[in-house]
């Protein structure tokens, strides 16, 4: 199951994940919009993997891990998210409006592009 989830409610949704796991925020955006607009891991562990990437380099991520996925608004996330879930992984979670969103809920400071 995918959870959909605001970045105001990520916090508290990486307090629900099983003891002892590791969540991480997983950006699939392109590298140019990552140098527009980053989010600040502060609570989490951040991995940038474009989606086009994500294929081949799959086992850079652990299946036992709870990951939220981000993207510009949530649509890429979500689709990295179902693709994930296609190959095993099971705590999932889809960041929904991304990091416009990230920008307006958690961090006016991220810029809105």
């Amino acid at each position: 199951m995918i959870d959909h989830v605001r970045p105001a409610q990520l916090l508290a949704w990486f307090a629900a994940a099983p003891e002892g796991s590791q969540p991480l925020v997983l950006d699939v955006r392109e590298p140019w919009e990552l140098q527009t607009a980053s989010v600040r891991a502060d609570d989490f562990e951040l991995v940038a993997i474009p989606m086009g990437e994500l294929p081949t380099r799959l086992d850079e991520l652990n299946p036992a891990r709870p990951i939220a996925c981000l993207c510009h608004h949530g649509a890429r996330s979500l689709r990295v998210a179902a693709f994930l879930q296609h190959n095993g992984f099971e705590q999932l979670a889809n960041i929904t409006g991304g990091i416009d969103a990230w920008s307006h809920e958690n961090d006016p400071a991220v810029p809105r592009y």
